[in-house]
This record gives structure tokens, sequence and C-alpha cells, in this order.
């Protein structure tokens, strides 16, 4: 298995989980005020930038039709200013990017700059500061849902069969 395939494969096993953590979170958790970065907001957040960074700099990224630039960020105030997205369309969302994980990775020069002057490191590094953001918001969603369902999120330790 080469490096690229390594990495398409632990994208979509972080995917996978991450998908897990958000059909299982309960609607009143989705858009509980009582967390100052909404459940729907961290998904969004985690799930824009993994496919922001999947990207070989920001003028090559080619946002998801439905993307809202005010939702990406966290501290939107009390979070009525910015309207929150559906579960059905970040599950959307996530289709979307694991459509296009494969052909992506495909096209990095792994050994090349990150692509983003913020980040002093190569694009190999990227990818796993990438699938580690990606995760501890999984992770953070996955916790809230235990705590809310008592459900946990499964762990998919490489690309899902079928995929």
């Amino acid at each position: 298995m080469s490096e690229k395939e390594v990495i398409q494969s632990q994208y979509h096993a972080a995917l996978a989980m991450f998908r897990q953590a958000v059909e299982k979170c309960p609607e009143a958790l989705w858009l509980d005020p009582a967390y100052k970065n909404r459940s729907w907001n961290v998904a969004y957040h985690a799930l824009v930038y993994t496919h922001f960074y999947l990207h070989e700099n920001e003028e090559a990224f080619s946002p998801w039709p439905k993307h809202r630039q005010e939702a990406r960020y966290f501290d939107m105030g009390d979070g009525d200013d910015v309207q929150p997205f559906t579960r059905a369309e970040l599950l959307e969302f996530i289709d979307f990017v694991e459509a296009q994980v494969d052909g992506l990775v495909d096209a990095l020069d792994l050994e090349g700059e990150s692509g983003f002057y913020w980040l002093k490191f190569n694009k190999l590094e990227l990818q796993f500061y990438n699938i580690r953001h990606l995760m501890l918001h999984t992770g953070e969603l996955a916790e809230r849902v235990w705590q809310a369902a008592g459900e946990e999120v499964g762990w998919v330790g490489k690309r899902p069969k079928g995929d």
C-alpha cells in the first residue's frame, strides 16, 4: 500500500467515525445553546477545514456548494446570528468530501510545502494535522453524544469495506 493509499484510508476511516457522531447526535443536542460552540457548528467547522486542507492551497479551494463562510468559525456570539446547518445537510457535506478524498490526495505532492503560509510544514505532515483536527472534533461530538444519549461512536481502523 502506498503512502497516498494509507492517507486515503485514514481519511475515509476518520470520516466514517465523524459520520457516526453526526448521525447519533440527538436533535436537542444539535442545536443546544448550553454549548458555546453548538454541535452543528463544531461539525461544520471540522468538515469545512478537512475539505479545505485537502486542497493544494487556498486559491485552489473549491467549497461545497452550500458553504457559508460565517458558519465555519467558532465564537459566533450567541449563535443566533448564523443559520444552523441541519443534520441532513452535514451528512450531504460528508458525502461530498468523501467523494473527493481520493482524487485530492492523489494530486498532492507530499514532499512539497503545505500550500498554506500559516502552516510551516510539508504536505505529508499537513495530512496528519488535518486528520488529527477532524478526530479532535469527532471526539468532542462523540463525548457530547455519549453524555446526552448514551450512544457510542464505534472505532473505524481503516477505509470501511465497500469504499
